[in-house]
């Protein structure tokens, strides 16, 4: 708001007021917005903008899984500073190289654009974390987004290669009808 050219005594009395809800430090909204089940993946994207929403949150924001993680993954560079909020709760993941920067999508989400992993790489970071999140969780994805017609053979190949995979996602794609 300094940036604006508005003194933060305006952002104290305005949540006195009502007029505003302060979710956290520095991060404020309207108390009536209009809020989606995604509300949490914007404020994630508000406060660390450098990151990229990934597996179980992913899957969860791309419809392709039963789970209902209660933190926020989120991907990060090697060598990025771990972020040290408590809110919202976050679980950390570290890419490098093209496993960070390909299959990135820009989403908006309550008017917020937020940086999310596409199906085919969520899919692939599954199997990738298989040892975090479970074989379950990630053929479930695998299942889901081929049923649903959501990636390609080819698209969820690249993504292997990228992410060092593709040996133990083979026998798994063979597998495919």
């Amino acid at each position: 708001m300094e940036q604006m050219g508005i003194p933060r005594v305006v952002l104290t009395r305005l949540v006195r007021r009502g007029a505003l809800i302060r979710l956290r430090r520095g991060l404020y909204a309207l108390p009536d917005r209009s809020v989606s089940e995604h509300a949490l993946l914007a404020e994630v994207a508000r406060i660390h903008g450098r990151g990229t929403i990934c597996l179980l949150s992913a899957l969860r924001f791309h419809g392709l899984t039963t789970q209902a993680p209660f933190e926020v993954w989120l991907a990060i560079p090697k060598s990025a500073r771990v972020p040290k909020a408590s809110y919202p709760p976050l679980r950390i993941v570290r890419f490098s190289g093209n496993a960070l920067t390909e299959g990135v999508e820009q989403h908006m989400v309550d008017g917020v654009s937020v940086r999310i992993t596409s199906v085919p790489k969520t899919v692939v970071d599954c199997f990738k974390f298989r040892n975090k999140i479970g074989l379950d969780v990630a053929l479930e994805a695998l299942r889901e987004a081929w049923r649903a017609k959501r990636v390609t053979m080819d698209e969820l190949w690249h993504f292997a290669t990228i992410c060092r995979v593709a040996n133990v996602m083979r026998p798994y794609l063979e597998s495919l009808p």
